[in-house]
């Protein structure tokens, strides 16, 4: 009988940060966000369903929308969508064998765009 790999210590190895190149670290980030965001998706529906009881419902989710963990949580589904989607663009650019050798380059401008919108985001919420 065959003996199977270490599942779980590949499994180790993959969230390991030591020795990851930025491509990897790129393609790690793109998984978890989008894995978020598709949580989200089914959470946002969850809520819109609960909206449709009325106009309770709807005064419990004003409330609920102006808690800091809640917006907290907000600002996570903008940083989540920020980093896939600017991510998204530069493995578009390149698939298109536009600017090829400069994927590290890119990643790092647009990573760059997205922390400073995130923290734009981040200061407009809490401050208003």
């Amino acid at each position: 009988m065959a003996e199977h790999p270490q599942k779980p210590a590949n499994l180790i190895k993959w969230f390991d940060p030591r020795n990851k190149s930025l491509g990897s670290w790129a393609f790690i980030l793109n998984r978890i966000t989008g894995l978020g965001l598709t949580v989200y998706l089914f959470l946002h529906l969850i809520m819109l369903g609960q909206l449709a009881r009325g106009p309770e419902a709807y005064d419990g989710f004003i409330a609920l929308v102006k808690n800091p963990i809640f917006l907290a949580g907000e600002l996570l589904v903008i940083a989540a969508a920020l980093i896939h989607g600017l991510n998204g663009i530069r493995i578009g650019i390149t698939s298109f064998g536009i600017a090829g050798g400069k994927q590290k380059q890119l990643f790092i401008g647009l990573m760059t765009v997205a922390v400073i919108a995130i923290v734009y985001f981040a200061i407009r919420m809490f401050t208003h």
